[in-house]
């Protein structure tokens, strides 16, 4: 970001807390504009982004494209299924196809980890990862960061349970990293086979007894099984795992009054978190999903708009 001079969001990794707060600061005032009733402003007038998704996804990309267009951006939208991808294309001629048209921003989403740091080496254009195999999901642990000061103030010392699918998951990788940098304790809760081989370098302590730590949570983050990244059975069953490492009504009765459940999304509901336990009031999920689209302009904005000014609160543009 502007502060570490990169021109790129690969990983959480590349941020430090000043670069986060820096973030977090300038995605308030682009939470005004989506209250507003025109909801976008020109600060990226004359941008131009790509989308470069080979995974599906719902809530990353509509979050990134709506936030493009409330910065009167222009946008690019790549489809892996009606592409050259399908007659044998490789991502690096993918990507210097896009960039030939003239691009100054490409989202990538790609199953392989690394994929979006190779992007970088094939595109003078800004890269932001939007998910790279079990890897890094740095947006999403930025609108998760955002949404929890909004409730918490500063996370200083806050304690944060990532519970469920670690191993596969990562949105795990990028949360640790990102809840630590702020100074937050991180515990991950799972299953020995569900939790990495090895924690070096992860910024955590770990548990596999979830009952161990809920009573003393200032945020309990919830994780679905990764189904698809998974080789065989990790547990014996569903039931046994929600009920050995789901949230349950009676585990949720032991959070404390402040304390926010969280879920990036997609639920499971009866798998790790009860389907009641995710309409609560102190379940934050669908305000988590709100957050993102005014997270990833400030991101479109330090990355694109160097020089501009980020909102100009006396305009808004049709």
């Amino acid at each position: 970001m502007r502060r570490s001079g990169t021109r790129h969001l690969l990983s959480m990794a590349d941020l430090d807390r000043d670069d986060i707060e820096q973030i977090l600061n300038l995605t308030e005032s682009f939470a005004e504009v989506g209250e507003r009733s025109i909801p976008k402003v020109p600060a990226l007038r004359g941008k131009t982004i790509a989308w470069v998704f080979y995974e599906d996804s719902t809530r990353t990309r509509l979050s990134f494209e709506t936030a493009a267009k409330r910065l009167s951006a222009d946008t690019m939208n790549f489809s892996v299924s009606s592409s050259s991808v399908n007659k044998g294309e490789s991502l690096r001629d993918t990507i210097e196809t896009i960039t030939a048209m003239g691009i100054d921003g490409v989202v990538v989403r790609h199953r392989a980890a690394g994929a979006p740091h190779q992007v970088a080496q094939w595109t003078d254009a800004s890269v932001i990862n939007a998910g790279d195999g079990w890897h890094q999901h740095p947006t999403q642990a930025l609108l998760d960061l955002y949404s929890a000061t909004r409730h918490l103030g500063e996370l200083d010392g806050k304690h944060v349970a990532i519970v469920g699918d670690i191993n596969h998951s990562r949105v795990a990788r990028s949360n640790a990293i990102g809840f630590a940098a702020m100074g937050a304790q991180v515990t991950l809760v799972g299953p020995p086979t569900l939790l990495p081989p090895s924690l070096a370098g992860w910024p955590v302590e770990a548990t596999h007894d979830l009952d161990s730590v809920i009573d003393d949570l200032d945020i309990c983050y919830l994780l679905r099984m990764q189904l698809e990244r998974q080789g065989q059975a990790t547990v014996p069953t569903l039931r046994e795992y929600h009920q050995e490492f789901g949230l349950t009504s009676a585990r949720a009765d032991r959070l404390g009054s402040d304390a926010l459940i969280m879920h990036p999304g997609p639920m499971n509901r009866g798998v790790e978190i009860a389907g009641e336990v995710a309409d609560r009031p102190n379940a934050i999920i669908t305000e988590q999903v709100a957050n993102g689209v005014s997270v990833r302009m400030a991101v479109l904005f330090l990355l694109l708009g160097a020089g501009l000014e980020p909102v100009d609160h006396n305009l808004a543009v049709a």
